[in-house]
């Protein structure tokens, strides 16, 4: 964690992108056969129709979820690819530093893992936050049940990394799911000062803001945990919170309502350049502020 990296902001993210998840092998695999795709994701994630099925891609419509349009509706469809190659040494350090779930299977994973099935939802952007996550969610979890011989799963939206019986295995639930696989709390020094700080990336996948806490003297992860309880509770209530409103801080390593830490938006401090909802940690809060009047999007 010693490595320096250069701020760069030049790169803006999209919120609400489609939510694209790669299935890494060690072998290239083929399609499941179509009858066997159409009856897991209709376990999964409802009814579902094939409307494409040849040598490149499998798409399905997940009739459940419908997007409303100014001149019509369509359903959500969910794609899966064909087998191609994957590059796991192109990742940059700058990603691998921040893949906390495998740290020591991070490196031989993206050696070994020579294969990828990509898996995209589309038209989603238009589904509500908590529709959208609980569907990425069954189509992962659908995604797991056909590939068996899936050894990663990356997700590239948060630049987490999980071993595939991790995500078989998990005993999350709901909204949380989306919590834990696509949204990643990073932790960053900043070279040359003992300020820290913890952001994390996802959100905006959901229209969501990102969280970012600039500060110091305070144990990171202590402030990754209130990342990830906050991001919840964002999900859980369709984004309650306005600048200038507060949060319950830490004491000891346990969030309470006895301390409350103000809540503001602005721009990011690290790439991707994006709006984030920046948690002001009292006494602990490092660096200097401009006042924003941004309300949640």
């Amino acid at each position: 964690m010693s490595e320096v990296f250069q701020q760069d902001l030049s790169d803006e993210e999209r919120p609400g992108g489609p939510f694209l998840m790669q299935l890494l092998f060690r072998e290239a695999v083929p399609f499941p056969g179509q009858e066997e795709m159409s009856a897991v994701l209709a376990r999964h994630c409802g009814e579902v129709e094939c409307f494409c099925f040849d040598g490149k891609m499998a798409g399905f419509a997940a009739l459940d979820h419908i997007v409303e349009f100014k001149d019509g509706a369509a359903p959500v469809q969910l794609l899966i690819l064909s087998c191609t190659d994957f590059n796991g040494p192109s990742i940059d350090s700058f990603v691998r530093g921040q893949m906390w779930d495998c740290r020591e299977d991070r490196d031989r994973i993206l050696e070994e893992c020579r294969y990828q099935v990509a898996a995209v939802d589309m038209l989603a952007a238009g589904l509500p936050p908590q529709e959208r996550a609980n569907l990425d969610m069954d189509f992962m979890e659908a995604l797991a049940e056909l590939y068996p011989s899936c050894e990663a799963f990356y997700f590239q939206n948060c630049g987490k990394l999980f071993r595939a019986q991790d995500v078989r295995n998990h005993s999350f639930t709901g909204l949380s799911r989306f919590i834990q696989f696509g949204v990643n709390a990073r932790f960053f020094n900043i070279e040359g000062t003992e300020d820290m700080l913890v952001d994390t990336v996802g959100m905006q996948t959901l229209f969501l803001p990102d969280l970012q806490y600039h500060f110091r003297d305070m144990d990171p992860n202590w402030v990754v945990n209130h990342a990830y309880n906050l991001a919840d509770y964002l999900l859980q209530n369709d984004c309650p919170i306005d600048s200038g409103d507060t949060v319950d801080g830490i004491i000891n390593g346990r969030i309470t309502p006895d301390i409350q830490w103000r809540c503001q938006y602005e721009a990011s401090l690290v790439q991707p350049p994006r709006g984030v909802l920046d948690v002001r940690m009292g006494s602990y809060a490092a660096g200097t502020y401009e006042e924003d009047s941004r309300q949640c999007p």
